[in-house]
């Protein structure tokens, strides 16, 4: 399986030939759902869930669909019926290729005043981990966790103490568009020092191999 890192919150994982895009959202570069057999989003916040990204990645591909939680697919599914599905905690799915569990209900805290909206994580191939933005723990071993390393929501000793608990084998930054380059080596240092795991960055546009 193939991962490409695009911008903030959204992934591409490519395997025998099909790609399946993780929250194409406003951060995330135009055409980040382009190319998709299928699209899944995490929660409506919009640096996760764009309308206008994931309207053209569905008109481009008549065959996709997208996967998501109620609160999204209510703004979808008029558009583009049947093809929009609905899911929640322990719900598990095949699509393109790829066999999907999901993992989680809320959104993390972000202040109390504010009220807690619905999220989800996608455990993709039984391996790659996208939690969108909570610190859920899947009830299962992850080999590549999609860390949310910087967030109004968190804090670094948080980000460390998620790896510690999950435990994956590696992890790798998301949700970092709001983390500037010069605090980065802070984050990555910290974060590899303390962790407990291999801990890496891509570059947006950049692809490794798992």
């Amino acid at each position: 399986m193939k991962l490409t890192k695009k911008s903030h919150a959204c992934i591409r994982l490519e395997k025998n030939g099909r790609t399946l895009v993780i929250d194409p959202g406003g951060f995330s570069e135009e055409d980040s759902a382009l190319g998709a057999d299928a699209v899944l989003v995490t929660h409506e916040h919009p640096d996760h869930f764009d309308e206008g990204r994931l309207r053209a990645g569905l008109e481009a591909n008549p065959a996709a669909e997208i996967w998501t939680l109620r609160s999204v697919a209510e703004k979808l599914s008029t558009a583009f019926p049947g093809r929009v599905h609905t899911v929640g905690h322990g719900d598990t799915f095949s699509v393109a290729g790829f066999d999907v569990q999901v993992h989680g209900e809320l959104h993390a805290v972000i202040h109390p005043d504010i009220p807690r909206i619905t999220n989800i994580g996608f455990l993709v191939d039984g391996a790659v981990f996208h939690p969108g933005d909570a610190l859920t723990v899947p009830e299962q071993p992850v080999d590549t966790l999609m860390l949310p390393v910087m967030a109004p929501w968190n804090k670094i000793s948080e980000v460390i103490d998620y790896v510690r608990e999950v435990k994956p084998r590696r992890a790798f930054d998301v949700h970092d568009a709001l983390l500037t380059d010069l605090a980065r080596p802070i984050y990555d240092r910290q974060i590899g020092a303390l962790g407990g795991t291999d801990h890496s960055r891509l570059t947006p546009g950049d692809s490794t191999e798992l």
